[in-house]
């Protein structure tokens, strides 16, 4: 009777103990304290008497929803005045010791959006911000971003940090053009251009994981060594080979838009989501594919169990090097799936360095998502809307500087990712290679 009253003595004051040392983090109300003074201050020094208008719908909308006009000094002012409640609840919440809830940031994020859009498009040339155009170029510039997030989280998960995405993009890139290109037709070139540029994702990782997992080189070490030579070996065929030779070689066939019929009418999500390429289809298949294989498939709990104890998982059979080598393999295989969208459903052809950093865009969305594909997925989106509003303000004659609006995807992502995300514990064992004892 000793043993087990020793036992329960012990361990409810541990239990108490861990209860009192959870970290309530004050990142988010600061970081609310920080974006509301900062837009009051924007919107006191330039005040802006006009309205705004929103466009809710395209004209080709099975329903069209008349426009929306609102007042800009009312609109702006409601919205401080709302963001600083949101800003004081928050702080006594984190007094309390109760965290900030998602839905309350969402909402933070939501006004604060409305509210900049509607000083902008106030003083705007044009103060008609177009929806449609708005969000269905955020979804286009996030594809490439929302395909790197997928195989940092695949790589990452499975114990690997993978530096790399950027190159791994930049290859799929370049292959897709010149093998498409070369086939020429249609639908093939482009379906063949998206096989080889998972190819060439998959080569790119293989060098990461030949030198991060059989030779335990710093993989953070390598993947900046591997972002850097495949940038000089595609600028230099660049300049060598593809563009004395553009005709044949660098102009790929583009994929075409594939609206669905009637869910390509529904205003606003429609031209979003229904009106793309089937890159972009592919794309919503292989997230959904990612997310119920890695925590809902055998294949998923091993691989996410080799990225928090491999020592663990080698004890119950698993083959710790076999399985970070295949997945490190498909995690590249998806960004150089990602990197064809440059060349084959945006562009239209191959530029140097024509990723301008996506991949590392790419790895703070799988920071900010924790780990997650589909909040991974969702902090891709956000950095791609912040990109694709300085093209929409600029359209409209906004006064808001153009140097502000060329850093804005870059303060987004900063805000997030220091702001927002808060304490986030990654894959225990990521960047650590395992040496079998």
């Amino acid at each position: 009777m000793t043993a087990p009253s020793q036992h329960h003595a012990t361990a409810a004051p541990t239990e108490r103990t861990l209860d009192s040392t959870t970290v309530i983090s004050w990142k988010a109300p600061i970081s609310f304290a920080v974006i509301t003074v900062l837009l009051a201050v924007l919107f006191l020094t330039t005040r802006h008497g006009g309205d705004a208008t929103f466009r809710l719908s395209t004209g080709s909308d099975l329903i069209q929803i008349p426009e929306i006009t609102i007042s800009g000094p009312v609109t702006t002012w409601t919205c401080i005045i709302l963001l600083t409640a949101i800003t004081v609840v928050s702080a006594a919440m984190v007094r309390a010791k109760r965290s900030v809830p998602l839905w309350l940031i969402v909402i933070f994020a939501v006004l604060g959006l409305v509210a900049f859009l509607t000083w902008a498009a106030a003083g705007a040339r044009t103060p008609v911000i177009p929806l449609p155009g708005l969000l269905a170029g955020a979804l286009s510039l996030s594809v490439p971003l929302i395909f790197g997030a997928l195989c940092g989280v695949i790589s990452e998960r499975v114990g690997v940090i993978n530096i790399a995405i950027e190159g791994q993009l930049l290859a799929g890139a370049f292959t897709s053009a010149v093998v498409a290109s070369v086939i020429g037709q249609q639908w093939l070139g482009p379906i063949v251009g998206l096989a080889a540029a998972a190819v060439s994702g998959v080569l790119v990782a293989f060098v990461l994981a030949a030198f991060a997992i059989k030779y335990f080189v710093d993989q953070v070490i390598v993947g900046v060594v591997l972002n850097v030579l495949v940038i000089g070996l595609t600028s230099f065929l660049f300049s060598q080979v593809l563009a004395p030779n553009a005709a044949l070689l660098n102009s790929p066939p583009r994929l075409q838009r594939i609206p669905i019929p009637l869910l390509s009418e529904i205003p606003l999500i429609g031209p979003m989501f229904f009106r793309q390429t089937l890159i972009v289809y592919a794309m919503y298949v292989i997230i959904a594919l990612v997310y119920v294989g890695l925590f809902h498939t055998r294949w998923g709990l091993r691989l996410r169990s080799v990225g928090e104890h491999p020592q663990a998982a080698d004890t119950v059979g698993i083959n710790v090097a076999r399985t970070r080598f295949w997945n490190v393999s498909l995690a590249g295989a998806i960004a150089g799936f990602g990197g064809a969208f440059f060349t084959l459903g945006a562009v239209g052809a191959f530029n140097k360095e024509m990723t301008a950093g996506a991949g590392f865009i790419a790895l703070a969305a799988v920071i900010f998502g924790q780990w997650d594909p589909i909040k991974a997925t969702l902090a891709a989106l956000l950095f791609g809307f912040a990109s694709n509003l300085q093209n929409t303000l600029s359209v409209i004659g906004s006064p808001v500087p153009s140097e502000f609006m060329l850093m804005l995807p870059y303060v987004v992502t900063i805000l997030a990712v220091a702001g927002f995300v808060g304490k986030v514990r990654g894959p225990a064992s990521a960047g650590k290679p395992y040496i079998k004892s």
